[in-house]
Parts: structure tokens; sequence; C-alpha cells
């Protein structure tokens, strides 16, 4: 497992990541039902008969209305499409059942739950495998198609959902997507003083820390992790400095080859149309260099003279 899965996965296993994935992202009338504050996180990890551990991504619980509702986040990294998750999906919601069957949660001749198998897929590629275990089965004559088992899983795929939520609202799930797959310099200082407004009460303090490991490893991918990584506010003032300098450097090139280009021009009026040889002086030329020819055009019978060392 690599350091992001390892980060996402921490992420999460905090309730505010969980709350903020289904009422930004899953647009059910149910969601309006769940009393959030309820969230609890469950034990992923069942023994199957054959005695093959599974161990499960997150699983959670919440009420619903008078009730308890299961929830399964699956968190899939893998870049190629994983043709047979819906045969995955339907193993692991066996799996739970059987786990609250054995731990004898169902009393009194109560019914199982049920559970929302939910998919977040974190790669670029588009999702193109099947949503319901049924599509995997082939036709079937003489009515065996009745025997066609149905499983299906939500799909959330995180590159179409970064920016489907105003930026503006506060949500921990849609600040993770937006950071992963908007990379440009002044949406991730955003991102992160929003971050590290809203995760400013005492209490949040480990999921806050999740958020910094996980921004040093999608900055500085290349980098050995260290176990330590900045607080979003020192993140937050190396990504204003280097944006800076960032700016700086290109009002500087942006102004050098503004000059260069009058020098061009100031040449081919005198001289005539340049070479790719002396057009490349010139365009390579530092600011101190383009101000010494420059200093030459007018007094040089040549465009040697001009362009000497």
């Amino acid at each position: 497992m690599g350091e992001r899965d390892r980060g996402y996965r921490k992420l999460f296993s905090h309730p505010e990541m969980v709350r903020d994935l289904l009422t930004g992202f899953v647009k059910e009338d149910w969601v309006e039902e769940l009393d959030l504050s309820t969230l609890e996180r469950q034990n992923g990890s069942y023994i199957a008969d054959d005695l093959r551990e599974r161990q499960d991504d997150a699983v959670w619980r919440v009420r619903f209305r008078d009730s308890w509702l299961y929830v399964y986040v699956l968190l899939e990294f893998q870049s190629a499409v994983d043709r047979f998750m819906a045969v995955r999906m339907m193993t692991y919601v066996g799996l739970l059942y059987q786990d609250l069957v054995q731990r004898k949660e169902l009393v009194d001749g109560a019914l199982l739950p049920p559970v929302v198998p939910i998919v977040l897929h974190a790669g670029d590629e588009g999702w193109s495998a099947a949503t319901d275990v049924a599509e995997l089965v082939c036709d079937a004559p003489f009515g065996l198609d009745r025997w066609r088992p149905r499983v299906s899983y939500l799909l959330l795929e995180e590159h179409a959902l970064a920016t489907s939520l105003d930026p503006s609202l506060r949500n921990l799930a849609a600040a993770l997507f937006r950071l992963e797959h908007d990379r440009g310099a002044r949406a991730t200082i955003e991102l992160v003083a929003a971050l590290a407004e809203w995760l400013g009460a005492p209490g949040q303090a480990e999921l806050r820390r999740a958020f910094e490991v996980l921004i040093e490893r999608v900055l500085r991918p290349e980098a050995e992790p260290t176990g330590t990584a900045p607080t979003l506010e020192e993140t937050k003032a190396m990504l204003e400095t280097k944006m800076a300098r960032w700016e700086r450097e290109w009002q500087e090139r942006s102004e050098a080859h503004g000059r260069a280009a009058l020098l061009v021009r100031l040449l081919e009026r005198k001289f005539g149309a340049l070479d790719a040889a002396a057009r490349a002086r010139v365009e390579s030329a530092d600011p101190e260099r383009l101000l010494c020819f420059a200093d030459r055009v007018l007094d040089a019978t040549d465009l040697e003279s001009v362009l000497a060392d």
C-alpha cells in the first residue's frame, strides 16, 4: 500500500470526511434522513468461512430514522479499472452481513440492515466497469434469468467531483478532491488556507494532521517519507513564497522577451532579416547583454559588430 493510499484511508477513518462525502456527493433522498451525528466506524476485517482474512476499506453505520444503515466505502486507487468490482462488492457486503450474524447483532427476529456500497475512484481514468453484478452474468434460457444476482454499488469518480461543488462551501471531501486534481498554485493556497480555518478546533487535531501528511505527499510525491510534515500554515506560507518568486521570474522573463523582440525589430530595420543564429543570440541574451546590444545599434555598421562578445 502506497503513502497516498494510507493517507486516504487515514482521512476516511474520520466521521467528518464520511459526513461530507455523503452530504456533498450522494444525491439521494435518504441522505436527508440520516442522523450524521451518530456515525460510528465499524470493524472492517472479517474472517470468511475458508479462514481467509478480508480487509475492507471503511465501514460505517449511522442512524436512519429508527434503525441503522451501513455505509461501505471502498477506496479504489488502481490506474486500471477493475472489471469485476461488482463481484468484489457483493462479496464484501456478504461478509459484512455474515459478521453481523456471527456477532449476534440481529436479535428478536430483526432483519438485516441496508448497506450502501460506495466505490470512490481516485484515478484519472474514467470508470468503465459494471456497477451491478447482474451485468456480469450471461443471459440464461428457460427462466434461469430470474436467478441472476443483483447487487450494485454507487460509483463516485473523484476527478469528476473535484469541481462539482461551490469552492466556497465547507466540504472536506471536496477539498481533498480539488487538492488531488487541481494543482494550480493559487487554488492550492486557497484550499490550504480554508483547511487551516476549518480544522482549527482542538478536537480536529488528528484529522488536521492527516490532511497535512497527505498534502505533503501530493505536493512532493518524489520526497522520501519522513514521518513529519509541515503544518497547514507552514505549507501556505511556503506556497505563497514560491508563488511570489514564480510571478517575479515570470515578469522578468516577460520584460526580457519584450526587450529582445524590440531589439530584433531594430536590427532588422537596419541590417535586414536576421538568420536563425543571430535571432537566437538576441532572444537568449540576459537583460544586461540586451542593453549592451542596444547601445551598439546606432553606431554599428554591420550586425556582427552589434552581437560581438
